[in-house]
């Protein structure tokens, strides 16, 4: 069956950016000229998403306003004779069609997928944590929908670490099955580095099938008192097997201020209007 859905989470309250996150939704703090989760929904669509599901929470209806037609603004444009920003804007409103539902109670990200439960279905779905931002050609996700055909099983994106940082992701025990493609024979959620079981990391990039959903109402609240994800995939894992897909590109952990920082300057470089003179300016401030 072909994925046609994308589930992302926004509901976390982004205190590592705070004060900046106290009223702005984390999601919606800048690259470039564009927030950060617009390039996730860009992502979802250059991967062949149709639909996409944002799950938000109590303080975030600016995302929903960001991504919904804003005729005021358009007829504003349309009279300053604007157009290149016109077809912008309404570009956005167009880019898929895209639903929103609430996440009730704050209790992870296992929750937050276990809220699209009638949205999604009974078909596999994608999931995009916009946390996690990857340059690579074609699109992680695209890549990885290709694994999903060849072994008809859940895939995850993988990425190497350093021991040390093993504490701050899920880490998985596993077995290559082909170049860059690792069967998962056991997970664990952000391990001490003297218990990780290996140094390949779960990123924010998830090709699942929809018995996740009943794996995940058997999960008991884990690390944070939250419902961890991981934890979920590691009771799939004793029903079916799932693999995990090595990224091979770059990684931006845009969850923390200094990720977000390094991806906006990757990013304003080879923006097509401000790039040059962006790099004219780094230039001269590195001489000085």
């Amino acid at each position: 069956m072909e994925i046609r859905k994308a589930v992302i989470p926004a509901g976390g309250w982004g205190t590592r950016f705070l004060p900046a996150t106290k009223a702005l939704p984390k999601e919606m703090l800048p690259l470039a000229d564009k927030p950060l989760i617009q390039y996730i929904v860009e992502e979802a669509v250059a991967s062949g998403m149709e639909q996409i599901i944002i799950v938000t929470s109590s303080g975030k209806s600016v995302i929903e306003d960001h991504f919904n037609r804003n005729f005021e603004l358009e007829s504003v444009l349309q009279q300053k004779g604007e157009l290149e920003l016109l077809g912008e804007v309404q570009r956005i409103a167009a880019l898929a069609n895209i639903c929103f539902i609430s996440q009730q109670e704050p209790l992870g990200l296992g929750q937050a997928i276990l809220a699209t439960r009638e949205l999604v279905g009974d078909e596999p779905f994608a999931v995009f944590l916009p946390d996690d931002l990857f340059d690579t050609e074609p699109p992680l996700t695209k890549q990885m929908l290709e694994v999903y055909r060849r072994y008809k099983g859940s895939v995850i994106a993988l990425w190497r670490v350093a021991k040390e940082d093993t504490k701050r992701y899920g880490i998985v025990k596993a077995e290559q099955a082909a170049e860059r493609v690792h069967r998962i024979l056991d997970m664990v959620e952000k391990p001490a580095p003297e218990e990780a079981p290996s140094d390949l990391a779960i990123l924010g990039r998830y090709i699942l099938t929809p018995e996740i959903f009943e794996a995940l109402r058997g999960t008991p609240l884990g690390k944070g008192g939250e419902i961890q994800l991981t934890d979920g995939l590691a009771l799939l894992l004793k029903q079916q097997a799932i693999y995990g897909y090595e990224l091979e590109g770059t990684y931006y952990d845009a969850g923390k201020p200094l990720g977000l920082l390094k991806a906006s300057v990757a990013l304003g470089l080879r923006h097509p209007r401000m790039g040059a003179d962006f790099r004219e300016y780094l230039k001269k401030l590195t001489r000085d």
